[in-house]
């Protein structure tokens, strides 16, 4: 492929994938944890541990994005990305590594707020590096689907290399597969140079900055569309994610490797949306495309009232998946389509931390709801929050709104 000649980013992919497919490990390490250390309780640890993890996104994404922050520094944008990088790296390692040794619930959600600290910082530069290696809007919509595609390779790959794995060894080593991704994803990073960050000629105090990419974003009719489309996969991502190791081990009574080829079920959907999206969207518009990723995720939890088999829940799982990535997958063409150069750092931390807060909302409703009510309650509220935020984001982005800054 063309965008595999630069080596810049033929090595920031292969150290992407390498990375999420270990972090692909120790979600379904951490589902089994939590369902060792609290049985049937294990969907609100889980939920509650993952929203320790959007906790650090929200609050970090933008230190790293426009570099405010006292924990990195008034110019954070100034330090070269491939140190930093590298450096998130390593420490990732060391934070996953010492989960197997995990012996209270407390301990998990240190942990997990300290990796994904981590990550918060991690993952912004990585995106906000990809549009300053390819300028034009040809490569950059390739590179956002190759990207996608790797997110939707963890989520199919990594479970079934988890089954696969269970088999012959603890959960508590796939942990120490993630440490040895991280390890070998600095690796690649620091094999090549990286361009340099836009500068950035926006002046202000603290909270000007803080606040110059969120009003830029919520000034953006099809950006609030995009935030309410947020919510939709959200909420259809959390009751997928925290509540299937309850579903499979204690609705089915069903074990381990079964647990992990349900979560690829939702990565298989989702990898057969970015391998096709791409030539859809020569065609379509990205509206119209998006809207129909939210109503499949309404859909597939609506569809959860039925109680299904396993069989069954791996067909609703691929459909909520195919629906995310629909959302998903053209997000990056999307907020590069309604700003300019410089504007990018701003506008893809307000992304970040804005589509990350309302996980920081769906993850902890959605343990809570299974572990409190039942699985059913569960299915119904969250398919009435996925659907209730996809008629929100029609509202919210009218059809005809097609200029650069709507």
């Amino acid at each position: 492929m063309e965008l595999f000649r630069d080596r810049r980013y033929r090595h920031l992919f292969s150290a992407q994938v390498i990375a999420l497919i270990g972090t692909g490990l120790t979600t379904i390490g951490l589902a089994l944890l939590a369902s060792e250390l609290a049985g049937e309780r294990a969907g609100e640890v889980l939920g509650t541990a993952l929203a320790i993890k959007m906790i650090a996104y929200v609050g970090i994404a933008p230190v790293v994005y426009v570099g405010i922050a006292p924990v990195v520094g008034a110019y954070a944008t100034r330090l070269p990305r491939r140190a930093l990088l590298v450096t998130l790296d390593l420490l990732r390692a060391a934070v996953v590594v010492s989960l197997p040794f995990v012996t209270e619930v407390w301990q998990i959600y240190l942990l997990i707020f300290l990796l994904n600290a981590c990550s918060a910082g991690f993952t912004p530069v990585f995106q906000a590096t990809i549009p300053d290696i390819f300028e034009d809007e040809r490569r950059y919509t390739q590179a956002l689907s190759l990207s996608r595609l790797a997110y939707d390779l963890e989520n199919l790959l990594s479970p079934l290399l988890a089954a696969l794995l269970l088999v012959v060894m603890s959960f508590n080593l796939l942990f120490v597969l993630n440490a040895a991704a991280f390890l070998l994803s600095a690796l690649l990073v620091v094999s090549v140079s990286l361009p340099s960050p836009h500068p950035q000629t926006a002046g202000g105090g603290v909270w000007a900055r803080l606040t110059r990419g969120i009003n830029h974003y919520l000034g953006t009719a099809r950006l609030r569309g995009l935030l309410a489309l947020n919510m939709a996969v959200a909420a259809a991502g959390a009751m997928q994610i925290v509540n299937t190791v309850v579903y499979v081990r204690h609705a089915l009574g069903l074990g381990e490797t079964e647990v992990a080829i349900a979560f690829a079920a939702a990565g298989g959907g989702s990898m057969v949306v970015a391998l096709t999206l791409p030539k859809l969207l020569e065609r379509l518009d990205q509206r119209p495309v998006m809207l129909t990723g939210g109503l499949l995720m309404s859909a597939s939890l609506l569809a959860g009232l039925m109680g299904p088999g396993f069989v069954m829940l791996l067909l609703l799982w691929f459909v909520l998946g195919a629906g995310a990535s629909m959302v998903m997958t053209p997000t990056g063409r999307l907020l590069k389509q309604s700003c300019r150069a410089e504007e990018r750092p701003a506008l893809f931390a307000a992304q970040f931390s804005l589509s990350h807060a309302c996980w920081l909302v769906a993850y902890p409703l959605a343990g809570w709801l299974g572990s409190a009510l039942g699985m059913m309650p569960a299915f119904a509220v969250l398919a009435i929050l996925a659907l209730a935020a996809t008629l929100l984001a029609a509202r919210l982005w009218p059809a005809q709104v097609t200029e650069a800054h709507a």
